[in-house]
């Protein structure tokens, strides 16, 4: 899950080096945290958190292998 976020992350952002993906595994469910540069910040929340809610749901689907619950929280 952790590569995924990154490969979509800095595919969206102009400084694709400050892309940070930390993964905390709390038993049945996972929090992945994304990290990126304050003036990316908009092109990986999109208008109206489109792209936000799109990376969400790419990593629900790819998490349904897991038996997993996966959050995505973007810092």
């Amino acid at each position: 899950m952790k590569e995924l976020i990154e490969i979509i992350a800095k595919a969206l952002v102009e400084h694709p080096d400050e892309v940070v993906v930390i993964e905390k595994d709390e038993g049945r469910s996972i929090t992945l945290e994304l990290h990126v540069a304050q003036s990316d910040m908009g092109k990986v929340i999109g208008k109206q958190g489109r792209i936000a809610k799109a990376i969400r749901a790419v990593v629900k689907a790819a998490s349904t292998k897991e038996n997993k619950r996966v959050d995505v929280e973007i810092m």
